[in-house]
């Protein structure tokens, strides 16, 4: 098998990527319903509506992320996973109902997204955590990423199906097949031989756990420099569901279809960035630094596009730059952690992308229907390349090797932590 798909040779693996694709396909089309169905349905085109849904539904990871990776670090995480997949199609299946029958109100939906957060800020370090016991440390870098591009399959296809469903039927139908779509994830953890999982030793039962998980991240300043660039760009960077839903709607004036069809053709982009990142054989510094620049770089000319397919095709390059920065940030921390840790780093880590994205995303609704659309796009591209560029400094500063020579390294390692 090609080196691109080692990981498919894992029969667990396959089992577990052929589920993921079902119902992460599901998760797309249901992402775009819900905005079209606050933006359109329930509000006048509020982008502000928009920024509160997305954030309720990240937010619980910030608040929750920690204390679900003690719980990835400590318990059976297929058995963990079973529990929260089936919460998540059933926050599906609610709205779905509820639109259907025509008694859906604003603040249901924002109900809702929040009871999926909460499911979500447990079932995201626990799944980031079991590739490791699905493939062993050896193929964890592939593995992240053949994730990566089954998620952005996901992307491409899920949208542009949202988009005409939703021109055919409305929202409703669109969350009930998602709703769906968590049966085939839910068949596969079933069907997982639990003999052949690479399961890590569990951590020991004590009061602090999580402060442990702070206190091991606190001296890696590789780790702290990740977090805050994640944090950052999950703020600013990646709000694409509100910044894409206000170009579409408020300022090129288009409907459901072209609406979805943005979200597929960033994933045409995502998904080749994680084709890519499938071919290496671990993280580089170069595509960290490379990925936050030009995910910088991009949205600022996305923000000056002067028709719909101009902006649309911008949007490819702009998802390879962020699926580039997010699996060197995501393998890097898989390779580098002390097993013992890895759940909780990892929570900390989705915490604080899922966090940024929560509390940036009402900034960035709010300037996108005060000041346009473009606006909330051009703000998110600035700070994004402005903290790239900051990085760049620190790490040119805090290393005796030359920049240069950084840039053909792993990025982060034990041995550079330890030596910092």
């Amino acid at each position: 098998m090609s080196a691109m798909f080692r990981s498919l040779e894992n029969r667990n693996y396959r089992l577990w990527a052929g589920g993921a694709l079902v119902s992460n396909i599901g998760t797309w089309m249901q992402r775009v319903a819900q905005d079209w169905l606050v933006l359109t349905v329930l509000t006048d085109h509020s982008g502000t509506a928009v920024g509160i849904t997305t954030g309720l539904q990240f937010l619980p990871m910030l608040l929750l992320g920690p204390y679900a990776g003690v719980l990835a670090d400590r318990f059976r995480k297929r058995m963990i996973l079973l529990w929260t997949q089936t919460a998540m199609g059933l926050c599906g299946l609610a709205v779905g109902l509820l639109v259907v029958t025509g008694s859906a109100q604003l603040w249901q939906v924002y109900a809702a997204a929040l009871c999926l957060g909460l499911a979500s800020a447990i079932d995201g370090p626990v799944r980031q955590a079991f590739v490791s016991e699905l493939v062993g440390q050896e193929h964890v870098a592939n593995a992240v990423s053949l994730n990566s591009a089954s998620f952005n399959t996901a992307r491409l296809t899920g949208p542009a199906i949202a988009g005409v469903l939703i021109a055919w039927g409305g929202t409703g139908p669109v969350f009930l097949l998602n709703a769906a779509s968590f049966a085939a994830v839910l068949l596969s953890l079933w069907r997982i031989r639990t003999s052949e999982l690479a399961s890590a030793v569990p951590a020991t039962r004590s009061k602090h756990q999580v402060a442990e998980g702070l206190g091991y991240v606190r001296r890696r300043p590789d780790l702290v420099l990740i977090l805050v660039m994640v944090g950052i760009l999950g703020a600013f960077g990646m709000n694409f569901p509100i910044t894409n839903a206000l170009m579409a709607t408020a300022e090129f004036r288009m409907g459901p279809g072209e609406f979805g069809l943005l979200g597929s053709i960033m994933a045409a982009g995502t998904l080749a960035g994680a084709l890519l990142a499938a071919r290496r054989s671990g993280p580089r510094l170069r595509f960290l630094l490379g990925g936050a620049l030009g995910l910088g770089f991009f949205t600022l000319i996305a923000s000056i596009s002067t028709s719909f397919w101009l902006y649309a095709a911008i949007l490819v390059p702009v998802g390879l730059a962020s699926i580039t920065f997010l699996n060197s940030c995501n393998t890097s921390i898989q390779l580098s952690v002390d097993p013992q840790f890895r759940g909780r780093v990892l929570a900390l880590y989705l915490a604080v992308l899922q966090g940024g994205t929560a509390l940036g995303a009402p900034l960035m609704g709010w300037i996108g229907t005060e000041f346009g659309a473009r606006w909330a796009v051009a703000a998110g591209g600035t700070i994004v390349l402005l903290t790239g560029l900051f990085s760049v400094i620190t790490i040119s500063r805090n290393s005796p090797l030359t920049f240069r020579a950084q840039l053909r390294t792993a990025f982060p390692g034990k041995s550079a932590a330890r030596t910092s």
